[in-house]
């Protein structure tokens, strides 16, 4: 099964990814909203779990093209088979196929400037590492029950690469005023059960961008609000900015 929004598919062999990446996409105008999997997920995640569905009218009235992604974490962070180093090197690779593959072809699919990324779960970090890696390419961030210390996958073991990958670290150090100006640009969105592990990350996260004069909107949800129930209202409150 799978959702009943016409949608389209395309797929190419990436320079950067250094291997096939897929891409779906349903709708035809407005805003460009950039979905990231969770562990286990690939680009028919969202279609999968009806998440088009949940935003049909947005995407028919063409106030919103969703664009389900594809992931390379399996070959990166969890590859335990191979070192730290090479694992955060992978991610990146990962972010320059997004930055300089993935985002054009949005663009030429759909050319509206206002570019939203979104996730739960890891994807809720891929979401939030991309945004703060490029901020001046993404207006919106909505990150869902996620965590955002990658080191928690590396059993605390960093690196230069790794630090490039962390948004705890690498927001908490960025010194550029034009990056800095762009994340307090952006809407920030932090979603999460008050009840996940991941809260307390949430909270410190949230602080941390604070501390750096970047707004953000933390929201605790009530309970676990760990799974796609949750994510669908989520999406649907925040989707046009926080509340």
């Amino acid at each position: 099964m799978s959702t009943r929004v016409k949608g389209h598919h395309h797929s190419w062999d990436s320079p950067a990814a250094g291997r096939r990446m897929h891409v779906r996409w349903f709708g035809h105008g407005g805003a460009r909203l950039l979905a990231f999997p969770t562990t286990m997920g690939d680009h028919n995640e969202w279609p999968n779990r009806y998440m088009p569905d949940v935003l049909r009218e947005k995407i028919e009235r063409g106030w919103l093209t969703l664009f389900t992604l594809d992931q390379n974490h399996d070959q990166s962070w969890y590859d335990k088979s191979i070192p730290v180093h090479e694992r955060a090197w992978r991610h990146l690779r990962y972010d320059a196929y997004l930055r300089d593959e993935l985002l054009p072809f949005t663009a030429h699919v759909n050319s509206h400037p206002f570019v939203i990324a979104a996730g739960a779960s890891f994807g809720a970090y891929h979401a939030m590492c991309f945004a703060l890696r490029n901020p001046q390419m993404v207006n919106r961030v909505i990150g869902m029950s996620g965590r955002y210390d990658i080191r928690g996958m590396t059993d605390g073991a960093s690196d230069e690469l790794v630090y490039k990958c962390n948004p705890f670290d690498f927001v908490q150090n960025e010194w550029e005023a034009h990056r800095i100006e762009a994340m307090q640009r952006m809407d920030i969105i932090i979603a999460c059960g008050k009840g996940d592990p991941a809260w307390g990350d949430n909270q410190e996260f949230s602080g941390r961008l604070w501390k750096k004069g970047i707004g953000n909107a933390l929201r605790g949800w009530d309970g676990f609000a760990h799974d796609w129930p949750w994510w669908e209202d989520m999406i649907t409150l925040y989707v046009d900015g926080h509340d």
